[in-house]
């Protein structure tokens, strides 16, 4: 089914009865056995919501705690992180939300963007809903329990949606606590090598193909087998950085764990600011991000994954960068663009990054290599 709504209409009128109909407790449940995170986040938010997970883990270590995921993101957790049960959920499919609905209750809902899930979470039994304040709109607000603020002071976002819940923040995460998933064998490249991630799904992200050249060049110079990779359908970003094919290159045919794999085993990733910047904190890769419209302190490592190495390169005070609007809320300390494709005529935030600072950030993550 490719409609959203039958299957939103009916968590609404199921949360509609359970809301009220159903008996609920007047102030947060302690001690919760099963917990709920809701959410529909594309791949790097959704991995940045791990410190929320390992804090949940931290405080509540005999709860259950289950994860709404996209189906396609849903085998990176097959290792079960922190002991997560992932819930896949495609919200035009009426048969995942026929599931959700006999998922069997939960003592709390953790909402940590789309408020309009909270009628969703109620539908699936759950006792107490918490969300962030400030989402536009009362109706998707009304089953909500417990409003938390949303973002007072700067921080990562992995650290703001851990702020849903109460308790001691979380050990630094460490690769050893996200096991590998499982993958189909694929052939490895020689090491050492180099992954060159240039796939974004917005033009406003990329980085000129001269320049991922030029860079690739250097890194082979370097002693580095340089590696190609993009997502399915971003297959021209490769040939334009790759025009004499002089570089091994995985054009969008590797699946999540493949991918997780092929980062897993390498010396250093260079990509834009994406999933893939997120994926690299997963396996511990060192890693150089670009950051173009993107806030490189909302959508960094922060404190969760302070022991990541990883660069950061972004032109600061960027006049542009100035909407700060991050999930439909206002964000007063933030310097974040979401303007689409069509409102930027050309992307400077991503332009004026140049090839020595690139240059700067890798020899500062493998200082001495030949």
């Amino acid at each position: 089914m490719n409609s959203r709504f039958p299957p939103r209409l009916l968590a609404a009128l199921v949360g509609a009865w359970q809301h009220f109909l159903g008996r609920r407790p007047q102030r947060r449940p302690e001690n919760p056995q099963r917990i709920l995170i809701a959410h529909q986040l594309l791949l790097g938010d959704a991995i940045m919501l791990t410190p929320l997970i390992a804090k949940l883990r931290h405080n509540h270590p005999a709860a259950e705690i289950f994860m709404l995921c996209p189906p396609a993101y849903a085998p990176l957790y097959a290792g079960r992180p922190y002991g997560v049960h992932v819930l896949p959920f495609d919200p035009r499919s009426l048969r995942d939300t026929l599931a959700l609905l006999r998922s069997g209750g939960f003592d709390w809902a953790l909402i940590t963007t789309e408020n309009r899930l909270s009628w969703l979470a109620r539908a699936m039994g759950a006792r107490w809903i918490v969300a962030f304040d400030g989402d536009p709109g009362r109706y998707k607000n009304y089953p909500i329990d417990e409003f938390r603020p949303f973002a007072p002071a700067p921080k990562a976002w992995g650290e703001l949606a851990a702020e849903l819940s109460d308790g001691e923040a979380p050990l630094p995460f460490a690769p050893a606590a996200w096991p590998a998933p499982p993958c189909a064998d694929f052939p490895l490249p020689q090491s050492p090598y180099c992954v060159l991630h240039v796939g974004v799904k917005t033009p406003l992200r990329q980085w000129q193909p001269e320049k991922w050249a030029a860079l690739a060049d250097w890194l082979a110079g370097r002693g580095l087998q340089v590696v190609w990779s993009c997502g399915k359908g971003e297959e021209s970003l490769i040939a334009a950085a790759n025009p004499q094919a002089k570089f091994l290159s995985y054009p969008g045919n590797l699946d999540l764990p493949q991918l997780f794999r092929l980062l897993a085993h390498a010396r250093l990733v260079v990509c834009p600011d994406t999933g893939v910047a997120h994926l690299a904190h997963l396996t511990g890769v060192a890693s150089v991000v670009l950051y173009g419209p993107g806030d490189p302190t909302i959508f960094s490592t922060g404190e969760f994954w302070r022991n990541h190495p990883e660069q950061k390169v972004f032109v600061a005070n960027m006049p542009c960068r100035d909407e700060n609007l991050i999930f439909r809320r206002k964000l007063g300390w933030g310097g974040h663009c979401a303007r689409s494709a069509l409102a930027c005529a050309a992307p400077i935030c991503m332009e004026g990054i140049g090839l020595p600072a690139v240059l700067a950030a890798v020899e500062k993550l493998l200082p001495g290599h030949p």
